[in-house]
């Protein structure tokens, strides 16, 4: 009897919550359960972005409920991602931190680029197109809009608008006025302005919204005008109708469910903003998104990673010299070894030192001199399709750090308190296989054994062999004192 793995992805969006079950079925994805929850997460930001206590709690019950829902699922089987309010948060530390009391799985915080990938990958492996698509998604907080073909995007962005915050700008007293919409649309078109001309350059055929604004306005369309394809003419339409209303209570639609009333006119105005500026023709619903594209890369996790094309797209964009960067990962791999088990270490770290290695030299195009500083700031500020906010922060800090000294207020700024202990195993891990390599020649990587305990790293080298090579015992002795403000020391001993 054959037996097929489920997997789930939950998206902990700006305005609701959705968790969604599926298994993989000769290749094909079937949805098993799903489950949504209003958390109205994007409502609980004050003005300096931190979360309220209230919106903390509303996402505590609803996380509780899914961790009920999950029971024995396998972590591996489960992707959490959560979008433009965890990644604005001013306060996601305490956040995340009491999520943990009631929910086990890892959030991810995704970048708004990284958003906008997957929901492409929703629409595309579900819906087939031979020709270019927009694809258009008005989150809570956020407006992603990308351009692809097939299952590859062309163009990605993640707009700062979305139905909850211009709702609460434009319509936070329910009054609806020609002068409120037309600010509202002015704003979202100055947003959406700066990428208009390469997307109109790349163009497309067809135009796809997808999620619960675009949702509703289609069903609205199709209440009024019978129509299930929007247009900039329809949208006018039921622009005037609202504003006829005068208020979002005195609005008569069966199509708007109630808890979509107090964010449908923020929704209506990025969406008319968009049509404007991007001259849009006509838009038709896709009921798949970024949930969708969570589960398929799920499914595909075992045989394919979109972040070691990632890595390696990035290498190559940049010259990085590969053999080296292989010799490197090699005794990674053997150092990784030998401290896996007392250290505690995962798969996931060594994949991390891996991808660090690959690409801690791409600073060398800016400049060698401080190539540690500029390789950091490339891999932390470039997008990295398939990473988390905090995957690439973890990169971009390791590769930061990886040679000369180890300040520690530099190092305050970038790792948390309780993340240093791990943060100094990975990170001893790859100064030291950075340092035996680097004279670019394999027959100068020296022989070495290694013992370690929880918060030491003891080196032995053969003694005829350390006292031949006095640039790297050097080099070893300065490395103890780099490694003071680490939570790990190094000792260097010969037999």
């Amino acid at each position: 009897m054959t037996t097929y793995p489920s997997f789930a992805a939950v998206d902990l969006g700006s305005n609701s919550f959705h968790l969604v079950v599926a298994r993989e079925v000769d290749g094909r994805l079937q949805i098993l359960h799903k489950e949504k929850q209003r958390v109205y997460l994007a409502a609980g930001l004050d003005q300096h972005d931190h979360l309220s206590e209230d919106a903390i709690a509303r996402a505590l019950h609803v996380l509780s409920q899914f961790a009920a829902t999950l029971n024995g699922f396998d972590k591996k089987n489960v992707e959490v991602a959560a979008t433009y309010t965890l990644r604005k948060c001013q306060n996601l530390r305490h956040f995340l931190k009491q999520a943990k009391t009631v929910f086990p799985y890892k959030i991810n915080v995704i970048s708004g680029q990284e958003e906008a990938r997957l929901i492409y990958q929703g629409v595309a492996n579900y819906m087939h197109d031979e020709h270019n698509r927009l694809v258009i998604d008005i989150g809570g907080g956020s407006t992603e809009m990308i351009i692809g073909k097939y299952q590859h995007h062309k163009l990605l962005t993640s707009r700062d608008i979305g139905c909850v915050t211009m709702s609460q700008r434009y319509f936070a007293d329910g009054k609806l006025t020609d002068k409120r919409f037309q600010k509202a649309i002015i704003h979202a078109e100055q947003n959406i302005e700066a990428i208009t001309a390469n997307y109109q350059k790349a163009g497309w055929q067809t135009c796809l919204g997808t999620s619960g604004t675009i949702k509703t306005l289609i069903a609205i369309n199709e209440e009024l005008f019978d129509s299930k394809i929007l247009t900039l003419a329809s949208l006018q339409q039921i622009q005037k109708r609202f504003i006829t209303a005068q208020a979002l209570e005195n609005i008569n639609l069966k199509a708007l469910p109630l808890e979509r009333q107090s964010s449908i006119a923020g929704g209506l105005a990025v969406l008319i903003g968009a049509f404007n500026q991007l001259n849009i023709a006509e838009m038709a619903y896709c009921d798949f998104s970024l949930r969708e594209g969570l589960l398929h890369e799920l499914a595909q996790n075992d045989e394919f990673d979109i972040r070691a094309r990632t890595i390696s797209s990035f290498a190559e964009q940049y010259a990085v010299d590969t053999l080296h960067a292989n010799h490197i990962c090699q005794t990674i791999e053997q150092l990784f070894k030998a401290t896996k088990t007392v250290w505690q270490l995962e798969e996931l770290d060594l994949e991390i030192l891996r991808w660090a290695v690959q690409l801690h030299e791409v600073g060398i195009a800016i400049n060698s001199s401080g190539i540690h500083k500029h390789s950091a700031y490339v891999v932390s500020n470039s997008q990295l399709p398939g990473f988390t906010q905090e995957q690439q922060q973890l990169l971009g800090t390791l590769i930061r750090f990886h040679r000369k000294k180890i300040k520690a207020v530099d190092l305050d700024a970038l790792v948390e308190g309780e993340s240093l202990e791990q943060f100094s195993k990975l990170l001893t891990l790859l100064r030291l296989a950075i340092l035996f390599h680097q004279k670019r020649q394999e027959s100068q990587v020296p022989e070495y054994r290694l013992s370690v305990t929880n918060q030491s790293v003891e080196l032995s080298f053969e003694q005829a062999w350390f006292k031949r090579h006095s640039l790297f015992a050097a080099d070893l002795e300065q490395e103890q004192v780099y490694w003071k403000n680490l939570s790990v020391s190094l000792t260097v001993v010969t037999y």
